[in-house]
């Protein structure tokens, strides 16, 4: 049945009719100068065509009826017409010129554009806003060209994570506003910490590889460049609610005041989301806010940002075992009441942007972000002496082991300043100066809340601190990026230093713990070409050099004889885009040749996170393919494909014998990068089935995933195939501008798959046993939403 109303689905393609009514037209300023590259979309629609070197352009294959054209253009205000067709038509914009400085001014200066040799992938409010029905930020992804996502909780909501090509979210250099998001010692970037963060993002670009020095200093495997709210010139206000499957509740309102006298703007939001997850007792309670404010002169643009985010999420991060598995799915290791993690995270952004002449404009920004919380669980049988715990005799036994409750706590703070100047001499040629400074403190406690046996007495007594160290680590780093046009070949260059201190309490070359610090100097060049056919296809190739540190735990488990050393990356680019009136696509190959690449072990550490290693020699090599097909005016499909080869060349497990402390090593060659599928799809195909009601059928495949480095099938997860089932509604009624029902039926086939996992070598004896523990994901489960825009 499955396979049956997918094949009638996709049978449906062909006996749909292509219209054949077109619109041209020019797209100039108010002195009759074309404007190249100028956006020309249909609202409420996908269609949308960029203008030819002379402003012109086409929308072909459009059915009779009533459309509005929007036209935008950056430094332009944009200009709407609306227009009923019935009959091939000319229709020509002149836009006028800002009378201040937009936000795309700023938002343009980082990212790559059409003519970039990087690859990449953009998504607007109105991409995003099609699956935020409650579901964490990296779910909002899925459908893009190379990834795979993951939830502890099975459903999308707490803890999620995100790889692309493989690369996990301590490679991924995720910015908002520009400003980095991953913690400075464990590297990665946890979206729980921003609940709803989407309903404040107006756009995201995906940078997959090495990436542009604009898009974020740490860029290594990939980068995600969010953009915030940016300027409405109406007033709205927004209800947004979302009710589905495991008690899942989303509330949230968005309220603004468009721009006051030509100069203000005022937006906000308030969100709140429940669930109790998928999994046993994986509930998450997520609150946030966030508030903008901006001032817009002729020559200055001044913003300032302030959000937050808290999170109680009861833990899942163990997985469920080989075992139970096959009889219980939902199953969850934890029992005690409070195992939960609690956290906060504050953040405080301050942007300005001048411009100095119409050759040279400056941004800079200022920023801070304030993050406390803990996380509790209970321990049974630990070992007293390990906490600084002295024995306690009662009754004449002494006690040595005791059952406890304790909280791991981080408080750390995190503020620097970035700032980049723009300079365009030439129509053909612009640099960009930037860089960044940025420090980051934090403070590492444990401490024991109660515990069966306990030593009252003096320091032992409860809440005794036994942990207690601290993190310091500065960053600094500066770049200069050029960019020459040369008839259609375009050439950039991009040379970046980075610098970076780090302080923390390890393990000395005695073996005794203490105060240790590492200060590291990375060069990061890259190059690249583009050569354009014309205003709608070009090819173009890259070569890019990224260094990366060790994170915290790599740190902390060595010391200075021992210590990971820095992974380099050498990334090699290469693709095709092109764009037509019904048809756009991109093919890019790539080559990401690693020395010293830290590859996770398959092994997680005590708190749920891998354990690493370096490994000499080892790439990603392989083809992504993006494209969009508009078959007719109700009809489209977006699909993605990669294929590629993960490898490392030799691979060395280090295993000890947990009686006699011997050592066993078992040698590999040409073995998988774990958590690397060779093969990632995603297709989307959407038909609207009225003029404001449509439906999607939405599918993922993600192939064979290993859990270690050894490439044995017993030891990782099986591919899947899911598909889910996307319906939506929007009409008007009285003072009401849009009233949108939306229904998200998640994997509709029950389809039972796991998207994540682990496995645990344990030698003991001379006997090996490898344990392997699997992250379930939910079967058919909904999200109906209701929003309200006035």
């Amino acid at each position: 049945m499955k396979k049956l109303l997918f094949a009638a689905i996709v049978a449906t393609l062909p006996f749909l009719t292509m219209a054949q009514i077109s619109v041209t037209g020019t797209v100039t300023d108010n002195n009759q100068k074309s404007l190249p590259g100028a956006t020309i979309k249909l609202k409420s629609q996908k269609t949308a065509v960029v203008s030819d070197a002379n402003g012109n352009y086409t929308l072909s294959n459009l059915s009779a009826g009533k459309y509005v054209f929007s036209v935008s253009y950056v430094g332009y205000q944009t200009a709407e017409k609306a227009i009923n067709l019935t009959e091939s038509t000319t229709l020509n914009f002149s836009l006028n010129s800002q009378s201040f400085i937009a936000d795309e001014v700023v938002v343009s200066a980082t990212r790559a554009s059409k003519n970039s040799a990087t690859t990449f992938k953009n998504l607007n409010k109105d991409d995003l806003a099609k699956n935020n029905l409650g579901q964490d930020l990296p779910y909002l992804l899925n459908q893009t060209p190379s990834v795979v996502v993951s939830s502890d909780a099975g459903a999308g909501i707490g803890y999620t994570g995100i790889r692309i090509r493989g690369s996990d979210a301590t490679r991924i250099n995720v910015t908002i506003n520009g400003i980095p998001l991953n913690d400075a010692e464990s590297q990665g970037s946890y979206f729980i910490n921003l609940p709803d963060l989407a309903s404040s993002v107006d756009n995201i670009q995906i940078q997959r590889g090495v990436g542009t020095s604009t898009n974020g200093a740490g860029a290594f495997g990939a980068s995600l460049n969010i953009q915030t709210t940016t300027r409405r010139d109406s007033a709205y206000a927004e209800l947004n609610n979302t009710y589905g499957s495991y008690n899942t509740w989303k509330n949230s309102i968005n309220v603004g005041t468009g721009l006051i006298n030509n100069k203000f703007s005022f937006d906000g939001r308030l969100s709140r989301i429940k669930s109790d997850g998928y999994v046993d007792r994986a509930s998450s309670n997520l609150k946030s806010f966030f508030v903008s404010g901006a001032y817009y002169g002729k020559k200055d643009l001044l913003r300032v940002n302030v959000f937050s985010g808290t999170e109680k999420t009861y833990q899942a991060w163990n997985g469920v075992d080989a075992e139970t598995l096959k009889t219980d799915r939902r199953h969850n290791d934890f029992t005690y009441d409070n195992q939960t993690d609690n956290y906060q995270q504050d953040h405080y952004q301050l942007f300005y942007t001048r411009t100095l002449s119409d050759k040279l404009v400056a941004n800079a920004a200022l920023h801070y972000t304030y993050g406390r919380g803990y996380y509790e669980e209970f321990k049974d049988g630990e070992t007293l002496a390990d906490y600084g715990i002295a024995p306690l005799v009662i009754g004449g036994v002494t006690q040595t082991e005791s059952d406890l409750v304790r909280r791991l706590w981080l408080d750390n703070d995190f503020y620097g300043a970035t700032y980049s100047l723009n300079y365009t001499p030439k129509s053909n040629l612009n640099f960009t100066l930037g860089g960044a400074y940025n420090e980051y403190k934090g403070k590492h406690f444990d401490e024991v809340i109660w515990a069966q046996f306990a030593n009252y007495e003096g320091s032992n007594s409860i809440r005794y601190r036994y942990n207690d160290n601290d993190a310091f680590k500065t960053d600094f780093n500066t770049f200069l990026r050029a960019n020459y046009q040369i008839d259609k070949l375009s050439l950039f260059g991009d040379f970046q230093y980075r610098h970076v201190y780090y302080s923390y309490f390890g393990i000395d070359p005695s073996g005794k713990p203490g105060q240790q610090n590492a200060t590291l100097d990375f060069f990061n060049p890259k190059a690249g070409l583009t050569y354009s056919f014309n205003e709608k296809s070009n090819v173009y190739a890259s070569i890019a050099i990224g260094n990366k540190e060790p994170n915290r735990r790599d740190f902390t488990d060595s010391n200075i004889n021992s210590r990971p050393k820095p992974e380099r990356l050498t990334d090699f680019e290469a693709g095709y885009r092109t764009q037509f009136s019904n048809l756009s696509f991109g093919l890019n190959g790539f080559a990401m040749i690693y020395k010293d690449q830290l590859i996770n072990t398959g092994k997680l550490n005590d708190v749920g996170g891998q354990t690493r290693q370096n490994v000499a020699d080892s790439y990603r090599a392989g083809v992504e393919f993006d494209g969009r097909w508009q078959i007719s005016k109700n009809l489209y499909w977006a699909a993605t494909a990669t294929f590629s080869r993960n490898k490392i060349k030799n691979f060395e497990e280090y295993l000890y014998d947990e009686v006699d402390g011997s050592l066993l090593v078992n040698n590999y060659s040409n073995t998988d990068i774990s958590f690397s599928p060779s093969i990632i799809a995603s297709s989307e195909i959407n038909y609207t089935l009225l003029k404001n009601a449509d439906i999607a059928f939405l599918s993922k495949y993600v192939g064979r995933q290993y859990l270690t480095n050894t490439s044995a099938k017993s030891e990782s997860l099986s591919s899947f195939f899911v598909n889910d089932i996307r319906l939506r509604y929007n009409t008007s009624f009285a003072h009401v501008k849009n009233i949108g029902v939306s229904l998200l039926i998640n994997n509709v086939f029950s389809t039972l798959y796991e998207n994540n996992g682990a496995s645990y070598p344990s030698l003991y004896g001379g006997e090996l046993t490898r344990y392997n523990y699997y992250y379930p994901q939910a079967t058919r489960n909904f999200l109906l939403s209701l929003s309200l825009k006035f």
